[in-house]
């Protein structure tokens, strides 16, 4: 695995303030950063790569110590948190008197600043309003806020002999772009951030059209990911990538593409029983590694991966692009919230009644089964709001109506975690009903997430219209949210989803790679999700037992 540069910070905090946002999150967030909390000022912090003081202590403070430790090369980060202490002038900067509290909108003062790439261009926050007062010079703005049409500054930098001060009047870090921001910060104070135009050579090794060319086109809209090499057996399937990118040197080899230096990064797109052998080839060769899901066919495959990319020094991960999808974006926020209480029963539904695809998908040797290809993601977004250890794990499944194929018609797979809650997953081709996509149940209520079947028409000046229809799997459901309230009534309400990013999981990985920031699936949610399709095909090899997954 890929190994960032430890970060140690010290935060200095009246006893009173206790530990607000953003820190724990940061802890949770971020492996390599250290936190330490005091509520008396240490002697000295050399140690330290950044001072950070929350409220009044940068009052209590002996600033003349902290300015020497700047000037030496460290960093003091001041935050008032809606106070009104003075800050040394060295900072440049004074705080206002804090405003009414309001939502702000936040944004950068430059938006082409190394520090903003691949973050939204503005973030709507919650606190009081207090601009920063600028009263020296050579003060950098970072961020300022829309306030009765005018931009106050939020966030300004100032450098300080070898060092660096800055202040941030902002309160509420729930935003992740505030968070990552504050890293990314840390970071560049640390001398350890990437450089600016900093890129990412991309390999794609299988080019299917509905698999290869999307990671193509992603890698032309994320900043930081350039496409440089492509792969496939097959040459009608290399001639269209020529058309689609023709600046990226073509392969039919394998190792071709592995011993090619432009390329930093392979995604492994090629039928699921050869995920882990290509993974393997590919580390080997000194790549970071995405794997489309799944990430392997069997616990056994996972474990290799897992040992060669820490024997490598390398990053691996599994494509699993559907962690944002609004409908999930949704519920995990409602889940996180405590909107239905605890949650302790969930279960999902893909399918309907038609013919399985002609294609690998439908062969259990090539794809693993039925349940590998849907159940991939299901089961990722299973393990996600479930984050506790896995118990047991039971699968059925019927083939009854589709006998040209090896797949099975329909397969369940249930869950239990050793807390007791559990899980359903099933995938149905023989469905003439559908059941909901979601159906979640917590103490305090439940969620439903309902199938939506939409129909387009175009206007076609032949034939009056053309009719199509957007895939049910691809069309966000209708989620509601019930909750109990004292008096016993069912409320009901339906939770806004969030934009789709397009291509947010790959912004994501570039991120993480060239800043470290943490990944939105991590890999060992993808190493239990094989663990739990494996020890399912072992049920229903053995009618219907409960089987403990690997690893548990």
């Amino acid at each position: 695995m890929v190994r960032q540069p430890p970060l140690r910070i010290l935060i200095f905090a009246p006893e009173s303030i206790g530990h607000p946002e953003p820190w724990p999150r940061l802890d949770r967030e971020l492996q390599h950063l250290t936190i330490d909390w005091k509520t008396e000022f240490p002697a000295a912090c050399p140690e330290y790569d950044a001072v950070i003081t929350l409220a009044a202590a940068c009052q209590l403070v002996d600033s003349a110590q902290l300015l020497e430790y700047t000037a030496a090369g460290g960093s003091w980060l001041a935050l008032p948190l809606a106070n009104t202490c003075r800050l040394p002038e060295e900072f440049g900067v004074q705080p206002e008197l804090p405003g009414p509290e309001t939502e702000l909108r936040v944004l950068f003062a430059k938006r082409e600043h190394s520090l903003a790439v691949r973050l939204p261009d503005a973030v709507y926050v919650a606190g009081c309003y207090q601009p920063l007062n600028i009263t020296g010079t050579e003060v950098e703005t970072l961020l300022y806020v829309d306030y009765h049409y005018s931009h106050k500054p939020v966030w300004t930098i100032r450098s300080h002999g070898s060092g660096n001060l800055a202040c941030t009047t902002l309160q509420d870090f729930s935003s992740g772009m505030l968070r990552q921001l504050l890293h990314r910060l840390l970071r560049t104070w640390q001398k350890t951030a990437p450089q600016p135009d900093a890129q990412l050579g991309v390999g794609i090794l299988g080019y299917a059209p509905s698999v290869g060319q999307p990671h193509g086109l992603a890698t032309a809209q994320v900043e930081g990911l350039e496409l440089r090499a492509i792969c496939d057996l097959n040459a009608q399937r290399l001639a269209q990538a020529k058309m689609d990118f023709e600046k990226a040197a073509l392969y039919e080899d394998g190792k071709d593409l592995a011993t090619d230096d432009a390329v930093d990064l392979v995604i492994v797109a090629t039928p699921p029983n050869l995920h882990a052998e290509h993974c393997l080839q590919l580390m080997a060769a000194g790549k970071h590694v995405l794997c489309e899901k799944p990430l392997a066919l069997r616990s056994r495959e996972t474990s290799a991966l897992l040992v060669a990319a820490e024997n490598h020094g390398v990053h691996l991960s599994c494509h699993q692009n559907r962690r944002f999808d609004p409908d999930y974006l949704a519920i995990r926020s409602q889940v996180d919230q405590g909107r239905i209480g605890e949650l302790f029963h969930l279960e999902a539904f893909v399918g309907g009644f038609h013919h399985p695809c002609g294609y690998w998908h439908s062969d259990q040797a090539v794809s693993g089964g039925t349940s590998y290809d849907w159940g991939a993601h299901y089961l990722d977004w299973i393990v996600s709001l479930f984050p506790g250890e896995l118990e047991a794990v039971m699968g059925s499944r019927h083939k009854r109506v589709w006998h040209d194929v090896t797949n099975a018609d329909q397969e369940r797979i249930q869950i239990r975690f050793s807390d007791g809650r559990e899980a359903e997953f099933i995938h149905s081709d023989i469905a003439a009903v559908r059941k909901p996509k979601w159906y979640l149940l917590g103490t305090k209520g439940a969620i439903l997430g309902e199938w939506r079947d939409v129909t387009t028409y175009d206007i076609d000046p032949i034939h009056y219209f053309q009719k199509s229809e957007i895939p049910a799997t691809e069309m966000m459901p209708a989620i509601r949210l019930l909750q109990r309230l004292s008096s016993g009534d069912i409320e009901e309400s339906r939770p806004i989803l969030p934009e789709r990013q397009p291509y947010g999981f790959h912004a994501n990985l570039t991120d993480h790679l060239l800043w470290g920031e943490q990944l939105a699936a991590p890999l060992t949610d993808s190493v239990k999700v094989v663990a739990i399709l494996e020890a399912a095909a072992r049920s229903m090899a053995n009618n219907s037992s409960w089987e403990v997954p690997a690893g548990e």
